[in-house]
This record gives C-alpha cells, sequence and structure tokens, in this order.
C-alpha cells in the first residue's frame, strides 16, 4: 500500500479548489477540468470544454459550482467569470451525425482528447469527471462527481452547459415544433410528444432507441448509421454555424470551437 503524504492529500474541508491547490504544490501545476454536456439528450450536439485553472485564479470565482446545480443566471454569471480568469481553455462540439456514425462513448473521449489538446497552455496535471480518459499526454485522474468536488471540472462543466444551452435556443429557432429552447434536447414528456407528433428533426440522433422507434421506418437505423448524406449535411451545417456564430475568433479544427469572452 502507497504511503500518503499530508502535504497533498486534499482536505475535505479544502473547498472547490482542494484539488488544485494540492496538484500545484506537488509540481502539477497548473491544473485543467475536462467535462462535457449533452451526453443524455437525444438531440442536439456533444459539446466538451476543458478549462485550466490555478489557485490564483480559483480564488477570483466565488459563484463557480457545478453547472447542474446552478440556475440559468448563476450559470451565466459563472460562465464570465470563467472566460475572465481561467487560465486557458477550449471547447469542442460534436454534432449528431457524428455521434450516430461513431457511438456516444466514442465521441466523449475523442471530444476530450480534442479539448486538452486545443489548450495552448501546458497543464501540468488533468482532472476528469467520472471515468478515466487515456491519451492525454499528461497525468490524469478520474473523480467521481468530479464537478462538484474540483474547481477545474466545474469550471469546464459551466462552459459545455452555457455553449450548449445557447445552441439549443438557436436550434429552437430552426426547428420550433420541438421545444428545444425548453429541454436542450433532453428526453422530456414534451419533447417525447413533439417527436411522436412530428418525427425526428435533422438534429435529432437517430442511434437512440427512443428516436429511431418514433420514425417508424424499418431502414433509419440503417441509413443513420451509414450516414445519409442529405441528413448529415443538414446536421453538419445547422450546428456549425450555430457554433460560428458564438465563436468571433472562427473554428480552431472542424468542430471546434475557441469562444473568446
Amino acid at each position: 500500500m502507497y504511503p500518503r503524504y499530508p502535504g497533498y492529500t486534499p482536505r475535505r474541508d479544502g473547498g472547490l479548489g482542494a484539488y488544485e491547490t494540492v496538484l500545484a504544490k506537488a509540481g502539477f501545476g497548473p491544473v485543467a477540468g475536462i467535462d462535457e454536456a449533452g451526453r443524455g439528450a437525444c438531440a442536439g450536439p456533444l459539446v466538451i470544454a476543458a478549462v485550466v485553472l490555478d489557485p490564483a485564479s480559483i480564488r477570483r470565482m466565488p459563484n463557480l459550482a457545478d453547472s447542474k446545480l446552478l440556475t440559468p443566471q448563476a450559470r451565466e454569471e459563472a460562465y464570465t467569470e470563467v472566460l475572465r480568469w481561467a487560465v486557458d481553455w477550449h471547447v469542442v462540439v460534436i454534432g449528431a451525425d457524428q455521434i450516430d456514425a461513431t457511438g456516444l462513448h466514442v465521441c466523449n473521449v475523442a471530444g476530450m482528447r480534442r479539448a486538452f489538446a486545443g489548450l495552448r497552455s501546458e497543464p501540468g496535471y488533468v482532472l476528469t469527471d467520472g471515468f478515466p480518459v487515456r491519451g492525454l499526454g499528461a497525468p490524469a485522474l478520474a473523480v467521481w462527481k468530479g464537478d462538484r468536488v474540483t474547481a477545474s471540472v466545474a469550471a469546464a462543466s459551466v462552459l459545455a452547459k452555457v455553449s450548449r444551452d445557447r445552441m439549443m435556443r438557436d436550434l429552437h429557432e430552426r426547428y420550433p415544433l420541438y421545444g428545444f429552447d425548453r429541454h436542450k434536447g433532453y428526453v422530456t414528456d414534451d419533447h417525447v410528444q413533439a417527436l411522436a407528433e412530428h418525427g425526428p428533426s435533422p438534429v435529432h440522433r437517430y442511434s437512440f432507441v427512443n428516436v429511431t422507434r418514433v420514425a417508424g421506418l424499418a431502414g433509419v437505423a440503417a441509413l443513420a448509421a451509414a450516414g445519409q448524406e442529405a441528413l448529415a449535411a443538414s446536421a453538419m451545417t445547422a450546428e456549425a454555424e450555430l457554433a460560428l456564430e458564438m465563436s468571433p475568433a472562427g473554428p480552431a479544427a472542424e468542430n471546434e470551437r475557441r469562444m473568446n469572452p
């Protein structure tokens, strides 16, 4: 059993920045946190963010917390704080067509790697939410409920959640029959009813069983897996245009966005 070094052990009462503070003391700063938004949705993109924080930047963000625990207004305020004080950050957007083509978990892991690779700084350590991610090129630790106990992962969750919510509100303007501005593409009673009445839109995830079932066509799953050209082009165009509108700096690579404050 490995010995524990008290000076390098996060304290339970150390607050949201406990991990980052200990890692900085151990010579592993600054620390990057990675998190996603939209994993459980059946429509719209998957958005992954990587955020680099140091203890000084964490102290400047009193409103930082897990994005799921914040009100929409509080999330917007925390988003502004993260953009202002983070050492570095990068956001990746993965469209529904790509999720259908390669699978949700594959896209999630690949997106986390791309978000980390898109950082301009070189973090000494990486914290991820829930499950480990190999191939990052830096020491890493998967933290259970990391968005609730580590500042860098919480900051990443805020960037990913606010970015995706804005995209879904814009998708509502394109496809107003589904109520994307309310449920953000997640499975709710209103969303299920809209799917039943109108069928799937080009930005729904056809690899999700509830979407395929509602489509009511025997060949929908095969067409989605093969990448139906017209559907994929429509989805990619819609999501790429929305992301570019949110990114004054333009794309760093296809489906990757760095959004300036």
